[in-house]
């Protein structure tokens, strides 16, 4: 069995958002709106992650809905979208908090996070990724699909290794 191991100086999760917090599907309405679902085990994640003043960021390639009410529901300063260069928003949110390779993890499942996932000391994929991306040195998959708690699986290693220094 697959688990996640990071080391307990993460200070900052830095997620893609469609392939990891959702199934990486699309539904179209009748009216031509987009909609994703969502996991609550990952949403959950995130509440687990801000109440223990671990940071968030999401940078995803698309704009969508569900991103703001995210971002508004656990107040995530970080929150980019549309963006088709990730890797120059990720060095500026380095920078910003002015964050080691220690301390932060960066999460993505395609193609458009490569350059992420090489940048990042720490690097987590999911299991229905492309094989360019699971091949890359150090990476890590995690055992659950993106919107199927994948995102969790992240949060609880990062929440049990707090709750592990406070014994």
């Amino acid at each position: 069995m697959r688990k996640i191991k990071l080391p307990d100086t993460i200070k900052m999760v830095i997620t893609d958002f469609d392939g990891v917090m959702t199934d990486n599907c699309v539904y179209i309405g009748e009216d031509f709106t987009m909609s994703r679902k969502l996991n609550f085990k990952d949403i959950m994640g995130m509440s687990l992650l801000k109440k223990n003043d671990i940071k968030i960021a999401i940078v995803s390639g698309e704009k969508n809905s569900a991103i703001d009410l995210l971002a508004r529901k656990f107040l995530i300063e970080e929150v980019h979208q549309d963006i088709r260069i990730k890797i120059n928003v990720l060095q500026s949110i380095v920078e910003k908090y002015s964050l080691t390779q220690n301390e932060y993890v960066y999460i993505g499942d395609d193609v458009n996070d490569l350059d992420c996932l090489n940048y990042a000391k720490y690097k987590i994929t999911v299991p229905h990724a492309p094989d360019k991306v699971k091949k890359l040195k150090g990476i890590q998959i995690t055992k659950n699909d993106g919107g199927n708690g994948a995102f969790r699986e992240v949060a609880d290693c990062l929440i049990n290794l707090k709750k592990s220094q406070n014994i």
